[in-house]
């Protein structure tokens, strides 16, 4: 098979969480281990640093391996889902997986595909692992798929473990409370491995606390050690002052990475390159600043308040549940526009209302749908949203979704497209 017809084969061989939901998710790890066994256990072999939580794992990664590439280390980073190009889901200092690398994986474990029957999840962990091990990586920052114990990524052994916050999604298979949804996240918590947490809540102190102390793990809360001071936002870049609580020092951080929201995520960054300092990782403040700086330049991150046009500007981004929606309102009320306009498509296992009810009634809606089966049909979401005071039309798919909003817009207005990872992938700038 060429590179065309392996994707093809793997998209429609395996059982596919974008596709079919809940149904694709292997509730163990047998299948995930035959597989690495069959590969010579490529994750023994590996370094890793561990990122959960419900929002804000992926930018926390990126960042992560902005600052380990910087310093000098052959880093790994292991995401999903991707947006536009499966190879993005693994790379080595920034650069795609090669082609030619994803048909021999697939060409070795084809004959193990019947004999497993593994999810598309299942064999992209694998790949990853195999991959990065073939490189010899120095580290490899591995972001959890869905949830954490039971993740297919589950079975390494990493420096550190980070869980950046707990909020609601997916419930029908992590549970339907917040000490539920912790617990699942705290299974990537190793014995004697530190473990940074980037928000605690009432809710989750002590699952957290629990599970860690269970396994001699030392806990380490982001928010303890530094403050954020001071955030400015402009051109699509932000400043942000950082405070050390003990001793009062102040340093400024300038990211690519625009969002407010990044901030928590800054703090937790800055946290674990602190831990990975003490565990002798030689990570200087030069290497922290720049990776910082040019993240989605080093990692090819997108789909994070990102501007992909202007006059109008369209910004995608990728918040698809309640807490992430509500992370994205704090931020269109900073952003300079005169009239807003929301592309908007959802999937159907999202608590569609609570979320609905969070945007700004005062926008122009352009209901869609990505081309998956979970997607939510337009004119359902133009109903629901109907409901709670959303105006606007529908459409069958995002481009023409986003063509009647490009055709509505005056140059100084703000076209927003989010709602799911998936309707952002089909967004031809």
């Amino acid at each position: 098979m060429n590179y065309q017809q392996t994707i093809d084969y793997l998209f429609t061989r395996l059982p596919m969480f974008s596709r079919i939901g809940a149904a694709a998710i292997r509730k163990d790890l047998i299948n995930i281990y035959a597989l690495c066994s069959v590969l010579g256990d490529p994750q023994k072999k590996l370094k890793t640093i561990h990122v959960a939580g419900t929002n804000g794992k992926g930018s926390t990664s990126h960042m992560l391996a902005a600052i380990l590439q910087t310093a000098g280390y052959k880093t790994g980073l292991y995401t999903s889902p991707h947006l536009y190009n499966f190879r993005e889901r693994i790379r080595l200092n920034g650069a795609m997986i090669p082609e030619q690398s994803v048909v021999e994986f697939t060409n070795y474990i084809d004959p193990f595909i019947n004999e497993i029957d593994p999810s598309f999840f299942e064999i992209s962990v694998a790949m990853a692992f195999d991959y990065f091990a073939k490189e010899q990586v120095d580290i490899a920052v591995i972001e959890v798929g869905l949830g954490g114990r039971l993740d297919s990524t589950n079975i390494i052994s990493p420096e550190l473990s980070v869980i950046t916050n707990i909020g609601y999604d997916h419930m029908n298979l992590l549970g339907n409370t917040l000490q539920e949804i912790a617990f699942e996240k705290a299974g990537i918590i190793k014995k004697n491995t530190p473990v940074v947490i980037g928000e605690l809540l009432p809710e989750t102190k002590p699952v957290f606390e629990k599970i860690a102390l269970a396994l001699d793990a030392p806990i380490h809360i982001s928010g303890l050690n530094r403050a954020i001071l001071e955030w400015k936002y402009e051109k699509y870049r932000s400043t942000v002052t950082v405070a050390d609580r003990q001793t009062g020092e102040q340093d400024i951080f300038q990211l690519d990475l625009p969002g407010y929201y990044q901030n928590k995520n800054l703090l937790s960054v800055l946290e674990t390159i602190q831990q990975l300092q003490q565990k002798n990782w030689k990570i200087d403040d030069r290497s922290i600043k720049e990776g910082l700086s040019k993240t989605k330049k080093l990692t090819g991150l997108q789909g994070r308040w990102d501007l992909v046009h202007t006059q109008p500007d369209i910004i995608l981004d990728v918040a698809h549940n309640e807490d992430g929606i509500k992370q994205l309102i704090r931020q269109l009320e900073i952003a300079d526009h005169h009239h807003l306009h929301i592309v908007l498509g959802m999937v159907k296992d999202k608590e569609i209302e609570k979320i609905l009810k969070l945007l700004p009634t005062q926008a122009m809606y352009y209901f869609t749908k990505a081309q998956i089966p979970r997607a939510l049909p337009e004119d359902k979401l133009a109903e629901l949203a109907c409901s709670v005071g959303l105006t606007g039309k529908h459409f069958p798919n995002v481009k023409t979704a986003l063509d009647a909003a490009k055709a509505n817009a005056q140059s100084n207005d703000l076209i927003l497209v989010c709602g799911s990872v998936f309707v952002v992938g089909e967004v031809v700038s």
